[in-house]
């Protein structure tokens, strides 16, 4: 099974589900950075806050991130510049920026055991093919009075053609911020609850939020899932990925702390050194690819772990795990109110979900207090798609269409229940219909529609983390149907396996 290094090292939570009605100003769906910051930054401003988690607090994509915080930007400064401008690059630097500070403040205030430490940033190409890449990233750089420090050497046995390295970025445990931060705000005005997964969201004078066991009323409603919850135009400009991450524990090596960006690399992106009480570590991640469009999942965990043994002194791989990240067609996070109907929600961080989703906090905090805040514009939700980002746009649209022909008849990856071997899942093809089958170690056969609650789409079983994950908006669902993350709001409809004749 796969579990990241973070959560591992974080505090447990036992926060209760919700089991009745209540009422507040404001409800939040999801508990991870996103949520748990606007829950903090909104009490504070005297609203009344309920944080409805289906899991547990930084269960998700947040306990599963890299832990790195930095101005810099997932396809760096000078690709915001070239798709936007100057201004916007500027913009997006300086409030990134101010994210970063509003994590190391609220650990300081707190006093939350997150190891949040200020680290440099490297950038650089083993040969000398990706070396204009850099001397761009240079140039945007220094316009931005970002000072760089250029090189020919890191600090790690990689050999490097060229590097920069930026002082003052940060890395610190996600889920042990979150967790600490929800500790310290959880009160009658901030009410935190886990396991209560919202299945329906119904829109009037109020907005009704209906979990299993109570509802919560309130004025404005924060989706802070990733991707939202439910239907929205959104969803055709953002285009879900999963990344892969490994914390190999080091026999020798002491490296220093920093965050190591590989531009020429065909399958790991990044590293990071890590310490704790137990020993070294260095993370290696990497490895992305469209959610649910994968044949062997497994792979890139392989992979991964073959990039650490080619560089350090590796004793064991002690963590393994993947996350999730919606990229924008736009290079730039969609955040703020999704039309005029009190539901706000952010996406489209891509792997910068840390520092956006404290920003994305910042920014709810403002507009739901009747305040200007200098960003809102440049993320605005409903924002136009500059033409610049046209075929990226129709590329991943088409991509989503051609998932929708695997519910052709004879599409289907199996045809009898025998064929699923223990814990293995497949889609089966039963009376013209699709099925999500999956047998679990004691051999028991678990049936379910193939067919994702959000918009029909056939998901694809997932061998490395046994989940079913969907290729079309990035939906995910335990093998036993229930929802993981991603804009479903309902489990797979189960299936009666009796009703299955030569199984």
């Amino acid at each position: 099974m796969t579990r990241s290094l973070w959560k591992a090292k974080a505090q447990k939570t036992n926060y209760p589900a919700l089991e009745n009605d209540i009422t507040v100003d404001v409800a939040i769906v999801g508990g991870g950075i996103t949520g748990i910051t606007s829950a903090y930054l909104l009490a504070k401003e005297g609203k009344k806050v309920a944080v409805l988690e289906s899991h547990e607090l930084a269960g998700g994509t947040t306990g599963d991130s890299t832990g790195n915080l930095y101005k810099m930007v997932d396809k760096r400064l000078h690709h915001i510049q070239s798709k936007w401008d100057e201004k916007t690059a500027r913009a997006v630097a300086e409030s990134r920026g101010a994210a970063v500070d509003l994590i190391e403040n609220i650990a300081k205030e707190f006093d939350i055991k997150c190891g949040f430490k200020k680290v440099p940033w490297y950038l650089f190409s083993e040969t000398n093919k990706k070396d204009e890449t850099i001397e761009q990233e240079v140039a945007t750089a220094k316009d931005y009075g970002i000072n760089v420090e250029e090189l020919h050497e890191l600090p790690i046995p990689v050999k490097v053609s060229t590097a920069i390295k930026v002082e003052g970025q940060a890395q610190f445990n996600p889920a042990a911020f979150v967790r600490g931060l929800a500790e310290k705000i959880s009160s009658e005005n901030c009410q935190i609850y886990e396991n209560s997964n919202v299945h329906h969201i119904e829109k009037g004078e109020n907005l009704v939020l209906s979990t299993p066991k109570g509802k919560v009323t309130a004025q404005k409603v924060i989706l802070a899932t990733h991707s939202p919850k439910g239907i929205y135009g959104v969803q055709t400009a953002i285009y879900p990925f999963r990344e892969y991450a490994v914390a190999a524990k080091l026999r020798s090596g002491d490296y220093p702390d920093g965050i190591y960006w590989d531009t020429e690399a065909t399958f790991h992106t990044s590293m990071r050194a890590y310490k704790n009480d137990t020993g070294n570590y260095m993370l290696v991640l990497g490895g992305h690819h469209k959610v649910g469009q994968e044949d062997d999942y497994e792979r890139f965990f392989k992979k991964l772990e073959e990039q650490a043994r080619k560089y350090f002194d590796v004793a064991e791989i002690e963590y393994k795990w993947s996350a999730q990240h919606y990229k924008p067609a736009d290079g730039l996070p969609y955040i703020g109110e999704s039309s005029d109907d009190g539901i706000y929600y952010a996406t489209g961080f891509s792997t910068d979900g840390l520092t956006y989703g404290v920003l994305a906090a910042m920014i709810f905090r403002d507009e739901l207090s009747g305040r200007e805040n200098k960003w809102a514009d440049l993320y605005k939700a409903g924002r136009f798609t500059p033409i610049k980002s046209a075929k990226n746009y129709i590329k991943e649209n088409i991509n989503v269409a051609k998932q929708y022909l695997k519910d052709l008849p004879g599409k289907a990856e199996a045809e009898r229940f025998s064929e699923v071997g223990i814990g293995e899942g497949k889609v089966v093809e039963v009376d013209d219909e699709k099925w999500a089958v999956y047998k679990d170690e004691t051999g028991q056969v678990h049936c379910h529609s193939a067919v994702c609650t959000h918009m029909d789409c056939i998901v694809d079983w997932n061998d490395a983390e046994k989940s079913w994950d969907c290729p079309c908006h990035g939906s995910r669902f335990e093998a036993t149907g229930d929802v993981i993350e991603g804009p479903a709001f309902s489990p797979l409809d189960k299936r009666d396996v009796k009703s299955r004749k030569n199984s």
